[in-house]
């Protein structure tokens, strides 16, 4: 079998690869990625030296780079490719709109006139919007409430939309909060223990009470690769974790675990426009396919931890020139 799988350099696409190529021997994966400023070919280290991986620098709203991944036919398409922080959302919207629902659009398309097998847009919970209580069901309205979450409620909408229309064999997936290795910078966790590491202080939005479920990318992956496999075709499947924090929870956990101080260490900034405060999602379906979360948060978090401890030469680099111009746009104001 052949998959292509788009956006397999960014954090959970590049795990996802791994994990096909070191449980699924009789899979060759495609990799489009348009390398933009999170797609990092470091993730993929001495993955191209298997044979059964090839990469192909491209954009997904291009639809001769989709051709070309394609090839002579593919069995399946992973789309990870998108643009996925709420904050450069909220800087840029116009990106999201143009990856997240224009991309989308052309793979969709590509499915449609190749007759590919099947088509798995993975998506996020926060198309779901503030869960003040209970958790978000597949089958719920979607409230989005940013830019990022709009465009990825956009792209899920179209796919389900050609599933009805022209019976495209599309499958969404929609997970919660993910960390681990190979995670861009920006995000809560990287963000903290880098900057943690390097003994500065870090941004946390607000009160710092909003709630998150938090799931280990090996889990997220393994569940985007048992839908893929066993889920039906026009359905939506929650991937979550199970682990529901605050970001001051989280943020305790990463000040001491990296021997700094609450009182030193922790800024609380400006919170960030139109903040969900809640996400939840009910994992009851896709569970019942038999796929559960396998890493305990106590356990995955230290091993996070200890992976940028140990890789300063992968994320070092990615902190300077773009990085810094953004993070200086993000927080210098606040």
């Amino acid at each position: 079998m052949r998959w292509l799988v788009t956006g397999g350099l960014g954090f959970i696409g590049s795990n996802f690869v791994r994990l096909v190529l070191r449980e699924r021997p009789g899979v060759e994966v495609v990799n489009l990625d348009a390398m933009t400023y999170a797609g990092n070919p470091a993730n993929l280290a001495g993955v191209e030296e298997d044979g059964r991986y090839r990469f192909v620098k491209g954009d997904i709203c291009d639809p001769a780079a989709v051709k070309e991944a394609i090839g002579n036919g593919v069995d399946a398409i992973v789309n990870f490719a998108a643009e996925t922080h709420v904050d450069r959302s909220i800087l840029d919207p116009e990106a999201f709109l143009r990856t997240d629902i224009l991309g989308t659009h052309v793979l969709l398309e590509a499915v449609r006139e190749r007759g590919i097998a099947r088509f798995l847009q993975v998506s996020t919970d926060e198309v779901y919007g503030h869960v003040a209580e209970g958790d978000s069901s597949e089958t719920d309205a979607l409230h989005p409430r940013s830019p990022y979450s709009a465009s990825k409620a956009g792209g899920d909408l179209q796919a389900l939309a050609y599933h009805t229309t022209f019976a495209t064999p599309v499958l969404v997936t929609r997970g919660s909060n993910t960390y681990g290795p190979y995670q861009y910078p920006e995000k809560l966790i990287p963000l903290f223990v880098t900057n943690l590491i390097d003994d500065r202080e870090v941004p946390v939005y607000g009160d710092g009470l909003q709630i998150r479920d938090w799931i280990y990318v090996d889990d997220h992956a393994r569940g985007i690769l048992h839908t893929l496999e066993r889920g039906e075709p026009g359905n939506v499947y929650n991937v979550g974790g199970g682990n529901p924090r605050t970001n001051m929870e989280i943020t305790r956990l990463l000040v001491e675990d990296c021997g700094r101080s609450m009182e030193t260490h922790v800024k609380h900034v400006a919170d960030r426009p139109g903040h969900d405060r809640r996400y939840s999602v009910n994992c009851a379906k896709l569970r019942g396919l038999g796929w559960q979360p396998l890493t305990p948060f106590e356990e995955g978090i230290v091993a996070t931890i200890a992976w940028y401890r140990a890789n300063e030469a992968w994320w070092r680099p990615l902190k300077s020139g773009e990085f810094l111009e953004y993070y200086k746009r993000q927080y210098a104001h606040r």
